[in-house]
């Protein structure tokens, strides 16, 4: 048999596992003891009176110890002892002399619980012994027995054997341990607690973090004796762990925003409430605009406006939004506008404030400590941040000022960085509203409204632009258009393209022949860009041209969504057409669509941006549609149509900028247009005349026959010299007089300055001064020349008419 299988006793006390023997002079048994026939499974009656060598296996130690004795043999040693079924079981032994007598006593313990004891005697001197490692044994009343704490190991009294841990703990932290305890001597189950907060309470102020384990100590019959402890003191180790933790949290939560008052808030929210109650940023007021703020050594107006508290708690008369009053010089200011964590009792703060007033506005009545510093990050102070403790929360360490001088760096870098966006995207933003046209147009050919919302709620600007450009003949031009990409590039871009748009369309080409030009710009622009991704030129756009005479509306698509047509009486349709590629892509034709659009009709074009909102751009423009069906009227303003249909698509930032243009078409009525055909024969010129005369007789608009006969009379004259076909004369009567010639002749008309000997030459340049413009534009038939002419004021016009052509006809 092994011996770890020999149960030597079911005693409480280590002594009664000691077998014993006596031995006479001779080696023979004398007495044995029950713990011996325990060990060995023989009586005292069948060992006693025969030699104790008959136990031994071989000759070991004991055989060489015992009568007759070998004087070389140890008095202690191993052996290995016979077993009554057999076995054999491995004992430590001594054998000593019984004083006064010749007889030995003989003590025996199996090797293997000897070995176990002396373990746990190690073991528990190790722990006792440590400087690092608290121990403590507890009896079953919870009073202590032992422990190896000292004052110099946690700072605080020691425990005297006897005592309670009331006695140096506060009440709550003692009940706290001292129920954990409890429940480990009833239940037997081991306890951990982990990062337990324990506070002297004889040393105000002393606190430690410890990690405590505890388990209870029973005897051989499983009766519980004590508890165990052991006990860490983990304050450095979770100091530096929070505080790394703080600082990763202050670097996630801080840089989350580019908005300068929301970057201050979530500042506050990192230091409360981990290094205090309460906390404060104060900002330079420049800050809050973009700008670089201001030097601010030692007292004065510090220009400072309180913007963040992270509880909504605010001093006694100052709230959010409000300028700090002028401070008065100190010291302690002067060591946190340089950088320093500045600690200060109340005491001090109301000195360094001196004015009672000051103190009154400034000083909670419960403030018994503060912390504050500058945030200062490339070479400026921005403000500062002030860390408040009241009530009898503990005063503030220089580990926590080192922290938060830490933390403070990492916000004023955050801040900046906020600023200077703010700064660039304020640039940004006017040159976007500088460079987008008037929201709202009001022409005979329409009234229109633009909207333009920047991407992410405001933080991203693009390229996106609408644009409302009143063509002669009163038509108006529509233009959407959608650059790709973001930031200034992207602005710039639209800039560059809505200046092209506007030269072309004076240039009246049709919609296809536009976007082809516009498309070889883009080409040209890809081709000077450095060619890096930043550069990237794109674009689409459509652009419409709408007639109020006809009533009609010619467009065409770059690669843009459809616009979607309104009708008075509330249906909704997308407009069928063909796109073509987007701008600089070439390769393929763009393609002209007509439409007729009745009067009182809201036409709307958008970007992508507004029907791409994370459901699809098919979702989107149903939804544009359902919105335009629903909550658009014609008695509505335009404007508020278009915050309608934005507020009908969500408020969800999107991840594109959307602009949005609104035309509600009117139309020309026909008894405000004339029109006449006459064969390409000089003679007709007279008719012409005529014809015009009568018409603005009939208009009520004679003032205007005058300078009226000689543009006709000049127009159709180089119509019938140049032209081989019927020519068609057009008046039009609105906001201004609008006369058009037509012939089937693509001859260029030029304006020249006749020389005095010259017997022509002078009537483009006579036509010119008798009106406001004038030009010239393509058809696939011919070209028209076109005049506008201010409608007359009631009296004289006649006269100025007269000294206009005197003054051409002298050169």
């Amino acid at each position: 048999m092994s011996t770890s299988n020999v149960r030597l006793d079911d005693g409480s006390s280590v002594l009664d596992a000691l077998a014993t023997a006596v031995l006479d002079e001779r080696g023979t048994v004398l007495r044995w003891s029950p713990a011996a026939a325990r060990l060995l499974g023989h009586t005292a009656a069948a060992v006693c009176g025969h030699p104790v060598r008959d136990l031994v296996v071989g000759t070991p130690d004991l055989a060489r110890a015992v009568p007759p004795a070998d004087p070389r043999a140890p008095a202690a040693g191993r052996a290995l002892l016979r077993h009554r079924d057999g076995g054999t079981v491995d004992v430590v032994f001594r054998v000593t002399t019984l004083e006064g007598t010749a007889e030995l006593l003989v003590l025996a313990a199996p090797t293997a619980w000897v070995s176990e004891q002396e373990q746990a005697v190690s073991l528990l001197h190790a722990l006792l012994s440590q400087v690092r490692i608290g121990m403590a044994i507890h009896d079953t009343d919870l009073n202590l027995v032992r422990t190896n704490a000292t004052a110099e190991m946690f700072g605080g009294p020691p425990l005297p054997p006897g005592s309670r841990l009331r006695e140096v703990l506060r009440a709550e932290d003692a009940d706290t341990v001292e129920t954990a305890l409890r429940l480990v001597l009833e239940s037997g189950a081991p306890q951990i607690l982990r990062d337990q907060r324990i506070r002297s309470s004889e040393v105000p102020g002393r606190e430690w973090d410890m990690s405590i384990s505890a388990f209870r100590l029973e005897n051989a019959h499983g009766t519980p004796t004590g508890i165990a402890v052991v006990f860490l003191d983990t304050t450095a180790e979770l100091r530096a762990r929070r505080d790394l933790n703080l600082l990763r949290e202050a670097a996630a939560r801080i840089d989350s925003s580019l908005d300068v008052e929301r970057t201050a808030q979530e500042l506050t929210k990192v230091v409360v409430p981990v290094l205090g109650d309460h906390a404060i940023v104060d900002l330079a007021e420049a800050v809050l605009s973009g700008e670089v703020p201001p030097k601010w050594p030692g007292g004065g107006n510090p220009h400072l406006r309180v913007v963040a508290s992270a509880t909504g708690w605010w001093p006694p008369r100052v709230r959010q939004g409000d300028v700090l009053p002028p401070l008065p010089d100190h010291p302690f200011l002067r060591r946190a506008q340089r950088g320093e964590v500045v600690i200060l009792s109340r005491d001090e703060v109301c000195g360094a404030l001196g004015d009672p007033e000051l103190v009154a506005s400034l000083v909670p009545e419960d403030l018994h400590s503060v912390m504050i510093t500058s945030l200062t990050a490339r070479g400026h102070t921005l403000g500062d941040v002030s860390v408040w403790r009241v009530g009898s929360s503990e005063p503030f360490t220089r580990q926590e000022a080192d922290l938060l001088r830490e933390i403070a760096s990492r916000g004023a870098l955050a801040v900046d960085n906020a600023r200077r966006y703010t700064r660039e995207h304020r640039a940004a933003m006017a040159l976007q509203q500088r460079m987008l046209p008037p929201p709202t147009t009001d022409t005979p050919a329409a009234e229109t409204a633009g909207i333009y919302r920047p991407a992410g709620g405001g933080a991203e600007i693009a390229g996106d632009w609408f644009d409302a450009i009143r063509l002669p003949s009163l038509r108006l031009a529509l233009v959407v258009g959608d650059v790709a990409g973001h930031g200034l590039a992207a602005t710039a871009t639209m800039g560059r393209l809505r200046t092209a748009v506007h030269t072309l369309a004076d240039l009246e080409l049709e919609p296809d022949e536009l976007l082809t030009r516009l498309g070889d710009l883009v080409q040209r622009l890809t081709a000077e860009a450095p060619g890096g991704p930043q550069d990237t030129v794109g674009a689409t756009c459509l652009y419409a041209v709408y007639d109020p005479v006809t009533c009609r509306c010619v467009l065409a698509s770059a690669g843009h969504p459809p616009p979607v047509v309104t009708r008075s009486d509330g249906t909704t349709r997308l407009v069928q057409l063909s796109p073509g590629p987007p701008l600089g892509v070439g390769g393929l034709p763009f393609e002209n669509t007509s439409i007729d659009v009745e009067p009182g009709s809201l036409v709307t074009l958008y970007t992508k941006g507004l029907i791409n909102r994370g459901n699809g751009v098919d979702s989107g423009l149903r939804n544009l549609m359902d919105t335009l069906t629903s909550r658009c009227r014609p008695s509505d303003p335009l404007p508020d149509t278009g915050r309608a249909i934005l507020r009908g698509l969500g408020d969800q930032p999107t991840r594109d900028d959307t602009a949005l243009l609104l035309a509600r078409t009117r139309a020309v009525p026909m008894e405000n247009t004339a029109r006449w055909e006459f064969p390409a024969d000089p003679a007709v010129v007279a008719d012409a005349r005529e014809a015009a005369t009568r018409q603005l007789a009939a208009w009520g608009v004679d003032q205007l026959a005058f300078s009226t006969e000689l543009v006709v009379s000049e127009l159709v004259t180089n119509a019938v010299r140049h032209a081989c076909g019927p020519v068609r004369l057009r008046l039009i009567r609105d906001d201004v007089l609008v006369c058009e010639v037509t012939d089937p002749s693509n001859t260029q008309p030029r304006l020249r300055r006749a020389r005095t000997t010259d017997e022509g030459g002078r009537g483009l340049f006579l036509v010119a001064q008798l009106t406001t413009r004038w030009g010239c534009r393509y058809g696939q038939h011919g070209k028209t020349i076109w005049t506008e002419q201010p409608l007359p004021e009631p009296d004289g016009a006649r006269g100025v008419a007269v000294a206009v052509a005197d003054q051409a006809a002298l050169g």
